[in-house]
């Protein structure tokens, strides 16, 4: 099993502080944003190489982050995709983005989990990866608990066994308090549809339209997180994370 995280955003919501500096490589609690994903994922039995694919305008800067991280964890391999995108225009969109490296780097012959650059958790990774082994693709949800503020996510409704029945990116009417975040699972079996879905025209930003378009072909699992989730969009967010986070 193989990890990819997402990284290739310019973050313009948070210029300045992104103008010069990728927002995963931001800190809270006196270390990179990353670091943290990086530290979790490094829990999860089994787990090969960790792809984080960037932009053309960053991905020195994470690769001299990656070699100081790998100094520090031996045995942990990190890759440095490079989108060799240089702007928010010419961007590839961060389903495009999972296609080049599964591409590039031959990842489809293994499982893969999936996860946002920006996202931060303090429930152990491992825990979703122990149930999504066992299924062909899982989002994870977090019960945002308000349906008003769920009409900027991606909603999602499920069955008694937990399989989506229904999923619509930032609803009007959302129908659940079911929020789908960027940490998904997709067995070696699910992959090579993503050329599928690039093929046909589809919209190739936002992993979770995907997903959208994944469920009416294939039984999609979710798991719930229960801890702390932290999407880092705004400073307001970014602030929060800093305090959570420090006292870890």
């Amino acid at each position: 099993m193989n990890a990819l995280i997402l990284a290739a955003g310019y973050a313009t919501r948070l210029y300045p502080l992104t103008l010069n500096k990728a927002k995963p490589l931001l800190e809270v609690g006196d270390k990179p944003i990353i670091e943290w994903l990086l530290d979790n994922l490094a829990t999860v039995p089994g787990l090969g190489t960790i792809c984080i694919v960037t932009n053309d305008k960053f991905a020195s800067a994470f690769q001299v982050w990656a070699n100081g991280y790998q100094d520090r964890h031996r045995g942990l391999e990190i890759k440095i995709i490079n989108d060799a995108s240089k702007s928010d225009d010419d961007k590839l969109g961060a389903i495009g983005d999972i296609n080049l490296v599964l591409t590039r780097e031959n990842l489809g012959t293994d499982d893969l989990i999936i996860v946002a650059g920006d996202n931060l958790f303090n429930q152990p990774l491992a825990e979703f990866v122990e149930y999504a082994r066992n299924t062909q693709a899982t989002v994870a949800v977090y019960d945002v608990g308000n349906l008003e503020a769920m009409k900027k996510y991606g909603v999602v409704t499920i069955d008694q066994h937990g399989t989506i029945t229904h999923f619509e990116e930032k609803p009007e009417k959302p129908q659940s308090t079911l929020a789908a975040i960027a940490l998904y699972y997709y067995s070696r079996e699910v992959l090579p549809l993503f050329t599928t879905y690039l093929a046909a025209g589809n919209n190739p930003d936002q992993p979770g339209r995907f997903l959208q378009w994944l469920y009416t072909r294939k039984p999609v699992k979710t798991f719930q997180i229960k801890g702390q989730w932290l999407d880092i969009g705004s400073k307001e967010t970014l602030e929060k994370a800093d305090e959570v986070f420090r006292k870890l």
